[in-house]
């Protein structure tokens, strides 16, 4: 998955995280709360805080240990609410711990290249199907007319709608 950005659903102010998928045409999205959305927007702008955030004490925390993340997964949606897991690594030892997906992907914006892995469960679920050819512009579709629609969708999306 790829990480999109930070986007917020109005009217309810709740903050969303998007991931598409890298190689196809469906988009993720996951509500969060407003902490790991700020985390999230300042580690894609590379805003640098006076003091760290929790998410770059606990990558610090990492680094100190010599533990490595190797991977984020969105492992389940179950009743409405994302589960993740963090991929760590330490040497040849490797293990993984749940996490909330907003927190799991806040530390991952933190670090290069990890990848953002989701379920295909949890896409054929939650996942939202944007053809590539309109949002490229083929078939004379205007791409600021598809991105429009999308944050039109965006908008009025809501939890329930995800079961």
């Amino acid at each position: 998955m790829e990480l999109v950005g930070v986007r917020v659903e109005l009217p309810a102010n709740q903050p969303i995280v998007l991931l598409k998928e890298r190689s196809g045409t469906r988009y993720l999205p996951i509500w969060i709360g407003a902490v790991e959305a700020t985390a999230i927007a300042f580690a894609l702008q590379g805003v640098q805080t006076p003091r760290p955030l929790t998410h770059d004490l606990f990558v610090g925390v990492l680094g100190e240990l010599g533990v490595g993340l190797a991977a984020v997964h969105v492992t389940e949606l179950k009743d409405g609410t994302f589960f993740a897991e963090l991929h760590l690594v330490q040497g040849e030892r490797t293990w993984t711990v749940s996490a909330r997906p907003s927190d799991a992907i806040a530390l991952a914006s933190r670090l290069d290249d990890i990848p953002i892995l989701a379920a295909s469960e949890v896409l054929e679920e939650a996942g939202l199907e944007i053809d590539d050819a309109d949002v490229d512009g083929e078939d004379d579709v205007d791409p600021e007319e598809e991105v429009r629609q999308f944050r039109e969708f965006l908008d009025e999306v809501t939890p329930d709608d995800f079961g």
